[in-house]
């Protein structure tokens, strides 16, 4: 930290020390994970599809549970009694209940199961399928139907077996929460034969006492149908039409809490409010009362609670304004723009330097190249191509004119054997047509009468054809 201020204008150290790091282990590191993730997550139920199963020799079991979006590690020790271990196998979907840790070799997440709960399609499912779609498909699941629970409920009607474990669990709490909240308990069996009909009939005997003219200055607010855990035989009654349409038919809105908090019937889907459990029905229940007692008896403690953090909002506030005023403390902007100038200094420095360097370096290649060029040598040298081109020309030229007169005269010798004065020469003549000039090659181009012009080496000959 840096040091004390002792007066408003003694802003401390600018630079302070840097603070001493603590610095772990790997291991170290993955063993506080392991204990804050097994402390905050602890024991939990999770479901989903087995794959990658592989069973070891040793008899442990390793798997990953998957679903659409993610994937867990799975270990089921050999000393576990979980039950239906043999059925295990990819494409399984389950319902497991484990311990969540960390395997630190690794430094891998995992759940150690410690229940398993097989989930499969069965009989009973697909009945159960078949209605959920009848019933959705009238409309008796539409959210726009369901009606909100009073806040303040004063009196409430149970639908559930006297004797099960569900009534104790709902009148302790209720006895914890809201003692004075009235209870009309509609006895009926929850499970076996005929315990549909007679919570159908429950429901309907609670909606005409509510009708009775006795109860009109006291009308219940609310019906609870619940009974406790169990197998989908158990929990069959609940997922019979019946008890689906009393449920709907209902006037009171109602609330269903079947089975624990995995467990889905008929009745949790046509009720206006399903509850995980029967507890959790009866702190829904009773929530609005027990809330607003516990925001009276915990005012005190809120407001120092909000005190505090008011308190500690401005004092970091105030910690953020005086590190805003140190770093805009004006000798260290003084330093900062006086090591600034320093920087530029320096850059115009070396730009200096480097501007004389290569002006220095220009001018003497400049001076080399003159050196090296010299113009009188180049025109002498130019003057010396052009003679030598230029007698070169007079040579091509002679050599043409040569050529020419050569090819000239042999044309004309050749000329001259070939023309027609060698072959009168050689006692030839050459016979025409007076009047057109056109020489005469065979005796059946002439006709009698026909005036002829024959032509000698020396003058002409004139004649007419006789025959």
């Amino acid at each position: 930290m840096s040091k004390q201020a002792k007066s408003q204008w003694d802003f401390g150290e600018l630079f302070p020390t840097e603070q001493t790091r603590r610095v772990l282990t790997v291991s170290e590191l993955t063993a506080q994970i392991k204990r804050l993730l097994e402390k905050q997550v602890g024991t939990i139920w999770v479901s989903g599809e087995i794959t990658n199963l592989r069973a070891q020799s040793s008899g442990h079991i390793y798997f990953t549970l998957k679903d659409a979006g993610s994937q867990l590690s799975c270990v089921l020790f050999r000393n576990e009694t979980v039950a239906h271990r043999e059925l295990l196998g990819d494409g399984q979907k389950v319902l497991l209940q484990g311990d969540v840790t960390i395997y630190e070799a690794r430094g891998q997440y995992q759940l150690i199961v410690r229940a398993m709960e097989l989930q499969g399609v069965g009989a009973l499912q697909v009945a159960f399928e078949k209605l959920k779609l009848k019933l959705a498909t009238e409309g008796l699941f539409a959210p726009e139907r369901k009606r909100p629970l009073p806040r303040f409920p004063q009196r409430i009607g149970l639908v559930t077996s006297p004797t099960g474990a569900a009534i104790r669990d709902v009148l302790h709490c209720v006895q914890r929460r809201n003692p004075g909240l009235e209870i009309v308990l509609a006895a009926c069996r929850v499970q076996g034969d005929g315990a549909a009909t007679e919570i159908a009939k429950a429901i309907r005997l609670l909606n005409e006492f509510n009708l009775s003219p006795i109860t009109r200055h006291s009308s219940l607010d609310l019906i609870l149908v619940t009974r406790g855990g169990g197998s989908l035989e158990d929990l069959w009654a609940f997922n019979e039409e019946i008890v689906a349409r009393a449920v709907f038919e209902s006037a009171i809105p109602i609330v269903s809490a079947v089975g624990h908090e995995i467990d889905f019937t008929i009745s949790d889907f046509v009720a206006d409010l399903r509850a995980a459990t029967p507890s959790a029905a009866a702190e829904i229940i009773t929530e609005g009362v027990f809330a607003s007692r516990g925001f009276v008896l915990d005012s005190p403690l809120i407001m120092q609670q909000r005190t505090r953090l008011r308190l500690a909002r401005n004092l970091d506030d105030l910690e953020n304004l005086a590190a805003r005023l140190i770093r805009k403390h004006p000798r260290r902007r003084v330093n900062e723009s006086l090591q600034r100038l320093d920087d530029l200094h320096g850059a115009m420095s070396r730009c200096g330097k480097s501007g004389v360097r290569q002006s220095t370096m220009a001018w003497r290649n400049t001076a080399g190249r003159l050196a090296r060029l010299r113009p009188s040598l180049a025109v002498k040298q130019r003057r010396e191509v052009f003679e030598i081109e230029l007698r070169r020309l007079h040579d091509l030229a002679a050599a043409r004119l040569r050529d020419l007169r050569n090819r000239f005269h042999a044309n004309e010798s050749r000329l001259r054997l070939l023309g027609p004065e060698q072959v009168l020469a050689r006692g030839y003549s050459i016979t025409m047509d007076e009047a057109t000039g056109k020489v005469l090659r065979a005796a059946t181009n002439i006709k009698a009468g026909q005036r002829l012009k024959t032509r000698l080496k020396a003058g002409e000959v004139r004649s007419r054809v006789e025959k």
